[in-house]
């Protein structure tokens, strides 16, 4: 393996690395860098989260830009706030002994002014979300006239949350001579298509294959139901004391609830998701970074960029809508060269979704049983036993106190000592499991599937369906372009032949019906209209059901199956999507597309 000053980089760039620690670069650096440095063509380049993209696109740029020119001569657009603050802090460690190299990001939900004074002052790099981006260039204060290089980072996650129109206004703000590098953990249809559109013949590199998981991660599946999912997903962090994990959620409803639950039985643990102001999220994600947070329970978007090297697992709570998605949650862990699990709680309906996941990572699930009470207090208690035996006793401190403890056990064993020792730390946990029930019995008629009505939802039927092209992304933008409200909330969503039903916030029931009664959309030329229907959704997708007259309000509202049922054609309950919870964040706009859904301006 190369070192980096074998790869072409000058000698203040690899003293900053030395620095931090870097000692040999990564495999997709050691093609990365001196592609980058030696070529103006177009980049495509395939990397493992966790595999060093940021210094791989940013290190051959600081080589070759002129520090003495303070115009923009890169920008950088990375899908979150979190992850745009990281690369830039990341370029800023880069360019330590780089003097004249400024270095502004540029993001939603902080003052544009300083962002503006910033980019007056003359940087020679910019990194920023596509949403601020695009403001400061409508504002002028962004000029990308003259750039050479335009880096898209995370450029899946960009077209998963509806980043398309954005991108092309970026695209329209640049010179035809610049430099796409394009780097992407997985390269579903979209970012070929985005490559496709926006590069001229890429040369195209990669970091192992294709969508394919990362070899220092195991993949395990514990099978569930809706009753025994959190009791489940306490054991299995009782079982490993020293876990270090985040668990991965499908929505910030379902986050807080998590970690509400989690908090109340007495983890470290805490939530990371849009409904956070930014204070509360950067507090969040100190306290996880110095572990003072021992369990972090975020949604997909809110977690990119957390760079965290040594954790121990990732817990897929729910699957993800997209499956590609699958590979991000898990390269969460087993980075820096350590091992790591990644664990799914999949009930009977959900381990469907395991194949098409094992086809792209290119690894089998290993099954495994949920540990019983036994098995948790046998390791906690052999955990309690490793630590007394590494602990270094400072004798000087204690000494003086040990005549009188001596004193005090005289007439205690050896035996009776250590029973009571482990009494005192254990006495709770061995009675909260003494007579834990086998959670791997899914035919109990307890653990059987609830379907409980959710009296907060109404159930709407739309004449429009499969046969039309529609699709949950495509139903989500329409909805939204009837701008019903801000907050309201989708809830389910099933997509049949020739029809389709969806779900809302009660609240926004007469709202919903006035909006597309007046607006009168159509789709793809055919004209739309909803109904309030209340019967009970089957499990299978079955058609009917007792609909209103369009515009009638119904007394009674439609039955929701549980979050946790939902099939892969499912809708994204709007208050929870990342795209929405990032904008609360992000300040980022985006509108409905071909790659993505509608969102209106902080």
């Amino acid at each position: 393996m190369s070192t980096f000053l074998e790869l072409g980089l000058k000698e203040p760039i690899t003293k900053a690395l030395t620095d931090l620690g870097y000692e040999k670069p990564t495999v997709i650096q050691e093609k990365a860098i001196p592609q980058i440095i030696s070529s103006t063509e177009d980049l495509k380049a395939f990397a493992q989260t966790g595999t060093g993209k940021t210094a791989a696109f940013s290190l051959p740029i600081l080589e070759l830009l002129d520090a003495s020119n303070s115009n923009v001569q890169a920008i950088i657009l990375s899908p979150t706030r979190e992850l745009a603050v990281q690369i830039g802090n990341n370029i800023k460690d880069f360019c330590k002994y780089l003097k004249d190299v400024r270095v502004t990001t540029v993001y939603g939900g902080s003052s544009m002014e300083d962002q503006i004074r910033s980019l007056k002052r003359g940087s020679q790099i910019v990194v920023g979300t596509p949403g601020r981006t695009v403001d400061l260039i409508n504002r002028r204060a962004l000029k990308l006239g003259n750039i050479q290089w335009l880096v898209l980072d995370e450029a899946d996650e960009m077209l998963n949350m509806g980043f398309k129109d954005e991108l092309d206004k970026v695209l329209e703000a640049t010179p035809e001579t610049k430099q796409t590098l394009l780097f992407s953990a997985t390269f579903p249809r979209e970012v070929e298509s985005i490559a496709k559109n926006y590069m001229t013949n890429p040369v195209e590199i990669t970091s192992g294959q294709k969508n394919k998981g990362a070899d220092s991660v195991s993949h395990e599946y514990y099978s569930v139901t809706e009753r025994t999912r959190y009791p489940a997903l306490k054991r299995i962090a009782d079982l490993n004391p020293n876990i270090y994990a985040i668990i991965f959620c499908r929505t910030r409803r379902e986050t807080q609830e998590v970690a509400d639950n989690l908090i109340k039985d007495g983890y470290n643990a805490d939530s990371l998701h849009g409904d956070l102001s930014q204070a509360q999220r950067d507090s969040v994600m100190g306290k996880f970074r110095k572990k003072t947070i021992q369990i972090l329970v975020a949604t997909d978007v809110a977690a990119r960029g957390l760079d965290v090297s040594e954790l121990t697992h990732v817990i897929n709570h729910k699957l993800p809508d997209q499956i590609e998605n699958y590979t991000h949650r898990s390269g969460r862990t087993g980075r820096a060269g350590n091992k790591g699990i990644s664990i799914v709680l999949v009930n009977g309906k959900e381990k469907g979704k395991l194949r098409p996941i094992e086809k792209i990572i290119q690894k089998k699930f290993i099954q495994t049983k949920v540990p019983s009470g036994k098995e948790i207090c046998q390791n906690q208690l052999m955990n309690l036993i490793d630590k007394v035996q590494a602990i270094e006793v400072n004798e000087t401190q204690i000494n003086e106190f040990l005549p009188s403890i001596y004193e005090k056990l005289k007439d205690l064993d050896r035996e009776k000592l250590i029973q009571k020792f482990v009494s005192l730390e254990f006495n709770t946990m061995l009675a909260y499991y003494e007579n834990a029930k086998d959670l791997n019995d899914l035919s109990s008629r307890n653990n059987s599937r609830a379907r409980s009505v959710n009296e907060n939802m109404t159930r709407f039927f739309i004449n429009i369906g499969r046969k039309d092209s529609l699709n949950p992304a495509k139903l989500i933008g329409l909805i939204n372009d009837q701008n019903i409200g801000d907050k309201i909330e989708i809830g389910a969503i099933d997509i049949l032949d020739t029809f389709s039903f969806f779900e809302l916030d009660k609240n926004f029931e007469d709202k919903a019906l006035e909006a597309f009664s007046s607006n009168q959309p159509d789709f793809d030329g055919r004209s739309v209209n909803i109904e309030v229907t209340k019967k009970e959704r089957t499990g299978g997708g079955r058609r009917g059901g007792s609909k209103k007259p369009f515009g009638k309000k119904d007394g009674g509202f439609g039955r929701r199956r549980r979050s946790s049922e939902s099939s892969s054609s499912r809708g994204r309950r709007r208050s929870d999507r990342p795209d929405r919870s990032e904008r609360n964040f992000g300040g980022d706009r985006r509108s409905s597309g071909k790659f993505g859904r509608k969102r209106k301006e902080n």
